[in-house]
């Protein structure tokens, strides 16, 4: 099962996939993040690297992202990227990720790329207001990304409220399930984990089946 989890930038999608995580196995789940997606910057000036638009699709590097989401659909390992955001570029080394039987995706882009949205069982997008999008938004990236409070300003009045208006919003046509209030949402939350949960238990009894069935035939 694969699960797309939406929403703005602050809208809690983070919050929501956590929360999910916690409801069940996290060895029976892949969380993959299109923040580590971001295409590898490493050869181009800083100074230029901090005027790029990336929260345009062009910014992630979704072509990687299919590869690696089909690969451990087939059941095979992956290499993740790891996304340095002071330095807007990608770090040399990786993560090794191994295929399990839930896959959530997570990203403000993930629903503007159809063949990401092939892949997917559910979508699931998180609606909450601007302002405290915006809030959640520059809290964070002052705390943990080095930026300072004008830039993230700036940020996000050239670039994150438009793509937001002009990729963002829109996609939530193609979401299944709509949580407002993000990660506080809990009872949305809880009908989603509980399909997982369905899910997961489905593959257990077939696993369970075919090796019984398999048994048998070896001592036949």
């Amino acid at each position: 099962m694969i699960i797309g989890i939406s929403g703005g930038t602050g809208s809690g999608k983070t919050t929501v996939a956590n929360r999910i995580l916690e409801s069940v196995s996290q060895s029976e789940v892949v969380f993959l993040q299109q923040d580590s997606y971001y295409r590898n910057l490493d050869e181009m000036p800083l100074d230029y690297r901090q005027q790029i638009n990336f929260d345009h699709p062009e910014a992630i590097d979704n072509e990687l992202l299919c590869e690696h989401v089909r690969a451990l659909k087939g059941g095979a390992a992956v290499e993740l990227p790891l996304y340095d955001f002071k330095t807007n570029a990608r770090r040399r080394e990786t993560l090794r990720v191994e295929p399990k039987p839930i896959i959530i995706i997570e990203g403000i882009l993930i629903f503007n790329d159809p063949r990401l949205l092939e892949e997917m069982d559910i979508k699931v997008f998180v609606d909450t207001p601007d302002d405290i999008r915006f809030i959640r938004r520059l809290r964070r990236d002052v705390a943990e990304r080095g930026r300072t409070v004008e830039s993230v300003i700036e940020q996000y009045l050239a670039t994150v409220r438009p793509m937001h208006m002009q990729f963002v919003e829109p996609s939530k046509r193609y979401a299944d399930v709509i949580i407002p209030e993000g990660g506080h949402n809990l009872v949305s939350i809880g009908l989603i984990s509980g399909r997982i949960r369905e899910r997961l238990s489905d593959e257990h009894r077939r696993s369970a089946a075919e090796t019984a069935t398999s048994a048998a035939r070896v001592e036949y």
